[in-house]
């Protein structure tokens, strides 16, 4: 009788420790786990043991709120079952090896406010619904191998403080809707095939504080509103075709620190700006 209670303990520990997570939860979790070639990773997981003791991630109220698998060496695509982490507020994947498109699913991963995927080889196209994402502050996908244009949905991100989609293949102009970001700190687009002239409506990201739109194709003069983006500490915009001489912008920005024009821009005066968007 006493064995019999002991087993019945044990089996009852088992059950609890993996009754952690939802079991589509778990799957979910094995699936990025076989997708990526877990058996390889730097930090693999033991999928006989709870999902609590598995590196990474962090779990609360029996649900995966963040996994940070970055430099873990995963090699392959995510899964569409990674939607079915619902609570998933932190998804960090960075400097690993990963590949193919991101999955349609990821765009009803409402929960997400931080989502960082930069420096592996994610191809394909930014998912015209990422505006769905609207609890992102931090969407990180630079140094990858993403083409086609920036979303319009992207504006739809109001809460978004960083966004950073640079050293891509992203071809297109810088959408208007970006504008509707009023939180955005970091906008981030260098070294890509973007080209256009910069809107106008730029003046109503207020709290921007980096600026960062060298080695792309954009043209014309810049808006003179720029002059409001009191915040800006860094304003990048080398190797383009402005229009015009900008270097008494750092006189006039006041914290401006990192500053880079190319050598045609670095003379004159302000009044060579224009508030008009040019065709």
């Amino acid at each position: 009788m006493k064995t019999l209670k002991i087993t019945l303990l044990f089996c009852l520990i088992s059950v609890f420790s993996f009754a952690q997570v939802s079991q589509n939860q778990r799957t979910a979790l094995v699936d990025l786990y076989n997708a990526t070639n877990g058996d390889a990773w730097v930090n693999t997981w033991d999928l006989e043991k709870p999902v609590s003791t598995w590196y990474g991630l962090t779990i609360e109220d029996d649900s995966v709120v963040a996994i940070n698998l970055s430099f873990n060496g995963l090699n392959g695509n995510l899964p569409e079952s990674i939607s079915n982490l619902k609570k998933l507020e932190v998804l960090d994947l960075a400097f690993n090896k990963i590949e193919g498109s991101l999955p349609k699913s990821m765009v009803s991963m409402v929960s997400l406010v931080e989502l960082k995927l930069f420096s592996n080889s994610i191809s394909g196209n930014i998912p015209n619904d990422i505006g769905n994402l609207v609890n992102l502050r931090t969407l990180e996908l630079y140094n990858n191998d993403l083409y086609g244009a920036i979303p319009n949905s992207i504006g739809n991100l109001v809460n978004l403080e960083k966004l950073m989609l640079s050293s891509n293949l992203l071809i297109g102009t810088l959408p208007t809707s970006i504008s509707n970001m009023e939180s955005l700190k970091v906008l981030s687009v260098f070294d890509n095939n973007l080209f256009g002239t910069i809107p106008s409506s730029i003046a109503q990201l207020t709290e921007l504080e980096e600026l960062v739109l060298s080695n792309n194709a954009f043209y014309g003069n810049l808006p003179g509103v720029l002059v409001e983006l009191k915040e800006l500490k860094t304003l990048l915009l080398s190797n383009n075709q402005f229009k015009g001489n900008y270097a008494v912008l750092k006189e006039v920005l006041p914290n401006i620190v990192d500053f880079d024009l190319d050598e045609v821009n670095l003379k004159g005066a302000l009044a060579t700006l224009d508030t008009e968007e040019e065709d």
